[in-house]
């Protein structure tokens, strides 16, 4: 998503953290300019691949289920299926270190799990597609679990080769690109699906239309062919030297824990520091995000608007936010930017409680989700480029893993009480805690600018 480190801390040498040291300013052109560099539009490429799996096992399938009438409550517990991505790092091992049969000999190791990867995704949504949480919600569970696995396994690969792709400089570009592309797909996931949605539906657009939800997953599933298609095509980067362990003991030595004891050994007790930030970072937009589509149906927006204004409006300011939270990175560093980030998502969440008074006004639903991605894009870019940053390269995979299976792990485990939350509290107060929960953010982020420097 390059030297992470400094060079003594990649040989094991350095047990300092990184310290910030006064780079050469760039002008706006330059910093623009790596936009357009191959690795960046590989990225941008790969990013929607990663990023279409997410929405359909987690947000476009929590309107989908309200829909066929499943109660919040469920909704909320099913959405713990997600957590897969919070558990990645389990076996991230594997994916950085164990060859495929056939597959890593033509592609390599990062293409060949990638791809295999996207295959997994591809069967789990057509399993979802032939699913009816209306008839029986276990299969459709089930399904979701699988693609949940596979889109965990294609982002632990794809976080190595995004991360190998470029040097420390790069990174923001690199990680701008791969939200552009994450968040189109998003987008499709998202208003797109219900878009195919509404217009595959043949009885009322106010009643349950199975067949026009098998539609659209059918869609989704065809439209990973973009991320098959880049990995078909992309350059393997160059593999890092890896010696081959004697038996099983050096393997899980060299694979599981030398990975782990090379972060703790570098950042020492300031680990537990970044840890704290990277597990409640975005825990104000997951917590809500849960809810988000529920709360579409129950305020009685249809399909066709939700898609509409996610797709014109939302894919606009989601893109500018990325783009701009990768320039602010350049420019005014990370930490900066992830304080911006973090404040611009907790914020966001307080006009859904404003939009609860509103009904049925998608004027007001246009401004809330304009405004909400802009916050997303600034804060994912910005945060990704942080967590890259943290990782040796000798172990990229692994330990982006872990960083990032520890950012969804807490806010997606209190996600699947959000339903309960609602039924309690109603939405105001619901979205008004969610934008609370990012208040201690702002204190962590505070106390690592200051502590690692």
């Amino acid at each position: 998503m390059q030297n992470h480190t400094t060079n003594a801390a990649q040989t094991g040498a350095a047990d300092l953290p990184p310290r910030n040291t006064p780079e050469p300013k760039k002008s706006w052109r330059e910093a623009f300019r790596v936009y357009a560099e191959p690795a960046s539009l590989r990225m941008f490429a790969l990013g929607f691949s990663a990023g279409l799996p997410l929405l359909l096992v987690f947000g476009t399938l929590s309107f989908w289920l309200r829909e066929a009438g499943v109660n919040r409550a469920t909704i909320g517990f099913i959405s713990w299926v997600t957590l897969a991505y919070a558990f990645k790092w389990c076996w991230a091992p594997l994916v950085d270190r164990l060859p495929i049969p056939v597959f890593t000999r033509m592609l390599g190791r990062r293409r060949s799990w990638l791809l295999l990867a996207q295959i997994g995704v591809v069967i789990g949504l057509v399993g979802m597609a032939f699913s009816d949480p209306k008839v029986s919600i276990h299969a459709i569970v089930w399904f979701a679990l699988l693609v949940a696995f596979s889109s965990a396994t294609q982002d632990i690969a794809l976080d190595a080769f995004r991360i190998e792709s470029g040097d420390k400089e790069r990174q923001s570009a690199l990680s701008a690109t791969y939200q552009m592309g994450y968040r189109i797909a998003m987008i499709w996931a998202g208003a797109g699906v219900l878009w195919i949605a509404a217009r595959a539906e043949v009885a009322n657009p106010q009643n349950y239309d199975v067949n026009a939800w098998k539609v659209a997953y059918l869609v989704m599933a065809a439209s990973m062919i973009v991320g098959f298609a880049t990995v078909l095509f992309s350059k393997e980067p160059a593999p890092q030297p890896l010696t081959r362990p004697k038996n099983v003991f050096e393997w899980l030595q060299s694979a599981l824990i030398d990975p782990f004891a090379d972060f703790f050994r570098r950042y020492k007790w300031h680990a537990a520091l970044i840890l704290a930030l990277i597990a409640t970072y975005r825990i104000s937009d997951i917590v809500m995000g849960i809810m988000a589509n529920p709360f579409y149906v129950d305020m009685g927006y249809t399909k066709d608007e939700v898609a509409s204004i996610a797709k014109v409006y939302g894919v606009i300011m989601t893109l500018v936010g990325a783009f701009v939270g990768g320039v602010l990175s350049i420019k005014i560093g990370m930490m900066r930017t992830l304080m911006l980030g973090a404040i611009l998502s907790a914020a966001s969440n307080l006009l859904f409680a404003w939009l609860t008074t509103r009904g049925h006004d998608v004027t007001a639903l246009t401004v809330v989700i304009s405004i909400d991605n802009l916050s997303s894009g600034i804060a994912s870019t910005a945060f990704i480029a942080y967590m890259s940053s943290l990782t040796n390269i000798s172990y990229s995979a692994t330990q982006y893993a872990l960083l990032s299976s520890m950012m969804l792990l807490l806010p997606k485990w209190i996600a699947g009480f959000s339903g309960v939350a609602v039924n309690a509290v109603g939405y105001p107060s619901f979205f008004i805690g969610t934008a609370m929960l990012g208040v201690p953010v702002l204190i962590l982020i505070w106390i690592a600018s200051r502590k690692l420097k």
